[in-house]
C-alpha cells in the first residue's frame, strides 16, 4: 500500500521517516541486555517495521519493470549484471569528476560526512545476508567478510579504515540532522534488505552492485583527496576499494549470483531488483549531493 500511496522518491526525501528508520536500525542491530521493557520496545518496533516495509516495497516497485528484463540463464544473467557498471543508475555521475577536479576541502569534508552516514557497515550486511544461504554462495560471502575484517588484522579492517577518513578530515556523522535524507535512505535500504529475510536475495543483489560499481567512483575520490593534499592514511580506504572490489565483484558474480540463478532461475528477478534498488538509491543521493555542492553550476 505504501508503494501506491507515495513513490520511493518521496519516501527517500521524507526527513522524519529516514531519521526514524536510522534510529530503528541502530537500536535493533546494537548489542543489548535484557530489559523489563522488552514488550513495550517490541510493540513500538512493529510500527517502525511496517513503515520500513512500505519504504522497501516502494523501492522495489520503482525498479520492477527493469528487473523483469534480467535473464534467467546464469551466464546471461552474469553479463546483464556486469553491464550495470556502465548503464546502471548513477554510474559516471558528474559529481565524482567534480570531486576529483574542482571540490574545495570544505566541500570534500561535507561529502565524506554524508558518505560515512550512508555507510551501513558492509561486513555486518554480509553477515546478515549469508544466513542459511546455499553452501557455494555462503562460502564466497564468508571470503568477502574475511576481507572486510582485514583477514584478522585490525589495521586492515575496512570499517576502521573509513573511520580514519572521518578522523583525518575531522567530520562526524553522528547527528542525523546534519545528513541529507537521501544518504540516510541509502543506509536504511541496505539494512532493511539484509535484516529482513524476505529480502535476502534482493540483499545479495544490492551488495553485489556495491562491489561492482565502487571502484570507478573510488578512483575519482582518491584523485580529489590527492589534489587537496589529504593525508594518505585517509585516502587508503578508497585506494583499497578501487582495486580489491574489482575481484570481489567478479567472485560475487561467479560464486554467488550465477550459481543461485542456476539453481533457481526465478531468483534472477529478485537479485536484479536488489542491484537496481541499491543503484537507484545511490543515483538519488548523488543528485542531492550535486544540488548541495552546486556542481551543476561548475559543470555547466
Amino acid at each position: 500500500m505504501g508503494a501506491n500511496l507515495a513513490g520511493i522518491g518521496l519516501l527517500s526525501t521524507d526527513v522524519l521517516l529516514q531519521r526514524d528508520l536510522t534510529a530503528f536500525s541502530r537500536d535493533r542491530l546494537a548489542p543489548q541486555r535484557p530489559s523489563a521493557e522488552w514488550q513495550d520496545r517490541a510493540q513500538a518496533q512493529i510500527g517502525l517495521a511496517l513503515r520500513e516495509g512500505a519504504f522497501l516495497e516502494a523501492a522495489r516497485a520503482e525498479v520492477s519493470e527493469w528487473a523483469q528484463s534480467a535473464p534467467v540463464v546464469p551466464q546471461a544473467f552474469g553479463a546483464w549484471f556486469d553491464q550495470l557498471r556502465d548503464n546502471g543508475p548513477g554510474q559516471y555521475d558528474p559529481l565524482f569528476e567534480f570531486l576529483a577536479e574542482h571540490a574545495s576541502l570544505d566541500q570534500f569534508r561535507w561529502f565524506i560526512q554524508q558518505e560515512v552516514a550512508g555507510e551501513a557497515g558492509f561486513d555486518d550486511l554480509v553477515a546478515l545476508t549469508q544466513l542459511r544461504m546455499p553452501e557455494r554462495a555462503k562460502l564466497e560471502l564468508a571470503r568477502n567478510y574475511w576481507d572486510e575484517m582485514g583477514r584478522g588484522k585490525p589495521a586492515a579492517m575496512h570499517g576502521p579504515m573509513l573511520g580514519k577518513v572521518a578522523e583525518v578530515l575531522a567530520v562526524s556523522a553522528d547527528n542525523p540532522e546534519d545528513i541529507v535524507p537521501e544518504s540516510l535512505a541509502l543506509a536504511n535500504l541496505l539494512v532493511g534488505l539484509a535484516y529482513n529475510s524476505r529480502y535476502a536475495y534482493q540483499s545479495i543483489g544490492a551488495l553485489g552492485a556495491i562491489e561492482l560499481t565502487a571502484p570507478t567512483r573510488a578512483v575519482k575520490v582518491v584523485a580529489g583527496m590527492d589534489r587537496l593534499g589529504v593525508d594518505r592514511s585517509a585516502s587508503h580506504y578508497f585506494r583499497v576499494h578501487a582495486t580489491v572490489d574489482i575481484a570481489h565483484a567478479r567472485d560475487w558474480r561467479d560464486e554467488v549470483l550465477m550459481p543461485l540463478v542456476a539453481s533457481q532461475p526465478e531468483l534472477a528477478v529478485h537479485i536484479a531488483e536488489g542491484a537496481l534498488m541499491r543503484l537507484q538509491a545511490g543515483a538519488r543521493t548523488f543528485e542531492r549531493y550535486r544540488r548541495e555542492l552546486g556542481v551543476a553550476a561548475v559543470q555547466g
